[in-house]
């Protein structure tokens, strides 16, 4: 397994992450959802993302349930606070308030001391920026998360936060999580440039189109049974991609490059995001350990400047047409 950076920081995660956005506390259950956790340690895997509102805080627990069977200093844990998680008008957010108070019930749902990686799960607008970076930065001063970053802020909310951090010597961001793949590269006009300039790496959610780039779907076919673009609770965001242009776009990157490399075309898909500038780890999400195999084995493809440009010129198509 490969470990890069995270932006200019010192935290090396693995490039291929294990997330648990609906799976873990939901979908899997906890002798699965263990069994994954194990085999992806195994594999080198160290970074492992979530957040306070996955599986309504069942995901944080599955995961701190899990952690003794690992050191923890072998493991990067990453969560997220801003979506609701109550009625009241303080249980959402970015202010003072619900990040410390949210911090803290993710340290018990984890069973931790400290939280290595804490992410702003969305902008918000309704708060001062300053009293959500502050808020951060007392968390790690107080050595209770040991950095910060946000997720699906766009160029200038990042630009502005860095410049705030450093006027009012804050401790800066390090990362941004992004939705990114072959089917959404919005961020590739804005937010990579901005990140690079400033030093936040991305660890990216979504790399493999929720299931689209591994081939699984096809042209005028229903879903498989089981999977996610079958689940009307769970494909949000794949109205888009289940259409058979971008699917027949899939079956020919599968067919006229990823088999002749010999590699699935989710392994390529994958392969393909950790070639780009700024990734430090493609998030991915896994229900089976036989999943987690596959994925982790793609961090070791290594694809050159033809190939790169073959892929590009059988997605290049959706480039642009199907953002989130």
């Amino acid at each position: 397994m490969e470990y890069r950076p995270v932006g200019r920081s010192g935290l090396r995660v693995s490039a291929i992450g294990l997330g648990s956005w609906l799976t873990y506390g939901r979908r899997v259950g906890e002798r699965s959802s263990f069994a994954c956790l194990s085999k992806a340690l195994e594999l080198g895997i160290n970074f492992f993302d979530t957040a306070n509102v996955y599986a309504g805080g069942e995901a944080e627990m599955v995961l701190g349930r899990w952690l003794p069977r690992a050191e923890r200093s072998d493991i990067v844990i990453a969560t997220k606070v801003y979506f609701p998680v109550g009625d009241g008008p303080n249980d959402r957010g970015l202010s003072r308030k619900h990040i410390i108070e949210q911090c803290e019930a993710s340290l018990r749902r984890l069973q931790v001391d400290y939280i290595d990686l804490y992410q702003c799960h969305r902008f918000d607008q309704s708060v001062p920026l300053e009293e959500t970076l502050r808020a951060l930065d007392d968390l790690i001063a107080q050595g209770k998360v040991l950095y910060a970053g946000v997720s699906e802020w766009s160029g200038a909310q990042i630009a502005e936060a860095v410049g705030m951090q450093k006027a009012l010597g804050l401790r800066p961001l390090i990362s941004n999580q992004p939705q990114y793949s072959l089917l959404a590269r919005a961020i590739e006009d804005d937010v990579l440039p901005v990140s690079r300039e400033h030093g936040l790496g991305q660890v990216v959610w979504s790399p493999l189109a929720g299931g689209v780039l591994t081939g699984k779907y096809h042209p005028g076919a229903q879903a498989p049974v089981g999977s996610r673009g079958a689940d009307a609770e769970s494909n949000m965001f794949m109205d888009r991609l289940l259409v058979d242009e971008v699917l027949a776009a899939v079956q020919r990157l599968d067919r006229e490059v990823a088999s002749e490399l010999g590699v699935s075309v989710g392994d390529l898909s994958l392969a393909w995001l950790l070639h780009q500038p700024g990734i430090a780890s493609a998030i991915v999400g896994a229900t089976t350990v036989s999943q987690i195999e596959e994925n982790a084995a793609a961090a070791s493809i290594a694809l050159d400047a033809q190939t790169l440009t073959r892929v590009e010129e059988v997605m290049d198509p959706f480039r642009r047409q199907n953002q989130p």
